[in-house]
């Protein structure tokens, strides 16, 4: 029965990786390249730089500042993915307009809670970032739908509520910090394969 579950295990690896790399491949990202990105984005994932610490008044369970890091996995490796994608199709101004909109509809759904983090429906930034690219660029609207989806919930979630961070009651605030589980991550994968 062991060797059963780490079969079942294996494959549901094996499953997964196969389709973060085909993901990555529909996005723009070279094949050549693509199971390194997802890689660096699944060890990524433990990884939190701190970038600042906050002082935040009492809350509950915590006293004192609130340091504010980045996930590697969880933002860095999407900020740079959708860097390397601005700058390979070049398509500046539908990948701002992209970005904007994506991230005023989640800034919008966007909910603080306390102990928690930021809660954003998970499916609707994906759909609205595959809707915007379908609409912005038929034909290119996979890596298009990746960083408005990406970039989007990254600014429209995590840091235009920087300034809530003090309801979190948190001693550690990571920027895209669930990792691989993330919204930022996520929201990129999934809208790349809807497109």
């Amino acid at each position: 029965m062991l060797v059963l579950l780490a079969l079942l295990l294996l494959l549901v690896l094996l499953v997964e990786v196969r389709v973060l790399t085909y993901a990555y491949r529909k996005v723009g990202v070279h094949p050549r390249y693509a199971f390194a990105v997802m890689l660096l984005s699944l060890l990524g994932s433990q990884v939190n730089i701190p970038l600042f610490a906050v002082s935040t008044r009492p809350v509950e369970p915590a006293h004192g500042p609130t340091v504010v890091a980045l996930n590697v996995g969880g933002a860095l490796i999407p900020i740079l993915v959708s860097l390397y994608l601005l700058a390979r199709t070049r398509m500046y101004g539908r990948m701002l307009i992209g970005v904007a909109l994506v991230g005023a509809v989640v800034h919008g759904l966007a909910e603080v809670v306390p102990g928690v983090g930021i809660a954003v429906p998970m499916i609707v930034p994906p759909l609205v970032a595959a809707g915007v690219a379908v609409l912005l660029s038929f034909r290119r609207a996979p890596p298009l739908a990746y960083v408005s989806g990406s970039m989007g919930t990254l600014i429209g979630a995590d840091l235009l509520n920087l300034g809530q961070i003090a309801r979190l009651g948190a001693p550690v605030v990571s920027i895209g910090g669930a990792g691989t589980f993330d919204g930022v991550f996520l929201t990129g994968i999934l809208a790349g394969l809807l497109a």
